[in-house]
């Protein structure tokens, strides 16, 4: 495991539940609990400051004490997985797989890369680097369609700006790759049709020279 270096204006989104999730990694399991404890807060800054007499003052120290633990524990434990969420491929014990997979994909063992990116993924789902190298394996094993889904997944990500002329060319390579695939699939249209002329015309020839011997006969 590497030792990470995070910056000290990082650790501000720990110190409300639930936003270094959201922040960070846009994980929307994580808006529930920063809501709640949000209208958990304003709840008790209502009963204690606005209308004092709905709880008893002695229930409403009791909550915000009990609040006050939740938020410390939650805090520290945001502090712990930080590291985590910035950069899951340093922190964590798994090897990078990425260097096989890289080796694999240039010897043309393709299924091998396929395996290797996705255990990497499993860890960091956003690197550029990893989903660049999957959308190159789609395409080369002709699942176009599936390339370009991930490719327009990838756009949408943040971490993906300074990788756009990667991004770019890839999107062009699998433009290339659908129009040739659907020229190929109009010339077997146009070679079928084709072929199904000359049958024909060669049936209507067989007829007409069948016509004047049954004349002659």
């Amino acid at each position: 495991m590497e030792e990470v270096s995070i910056q000290p204006k990082h650790y501000l989104t720990c110190f409300w539940p639930g936003m270094a999730e959201l922040w960070w990694r846009g994980r929307f399991s994580a808006l529930p609990a920063a809501i709640a404890f949000a209208a958990v807060v304003n709840a008790l800054l209502v009963a204690k400051f606005i209308y004092s007499d709905w709880l008893s003052g002695g229930l409403v120290m009791l909550a915000c004490w009990v609040v006050g633990a939740a938020w410390i524990v939650l805090t520290i434990r945001s502090i712990r997985e930080l590291p985590l969420l910035l950069t899951p491929r340093q922190v964590s014990e798994e090897p990078d797989r990425f260097p096989e997979a890289q080796i694999a994909f240039l010897r043309g063992d393709y299924p091998l890369a396929e395996e290797l990116l996705n255990e990497n993924l499993a860890i960091e789902p956003r690197d550029p680097p990893a989903l660049l190298m999957l959308s190159a394996i789609y395409r080369h094993t002709g699942r176009l369609h599936a390339c370009k889904l991930l490719l327009s997944e990838i756009s949408k990500l943040e971490v993906a700006e300074n990788w756009e002329l990667e991004f770019a060319g890839e999107f062009a390579r699998l433009e290339r790759d659908i129009e040739a695939r659907q020229n190929e699939s109009d010339e077997g249209v146009d070679s079928e049709d084709s072929s199904n002329e000359t049958e024909v015309n060669e049936a209507d020839d067989d007829e007409s020279h069948e016509e004047p011997t049954r004349l002659a006969a």
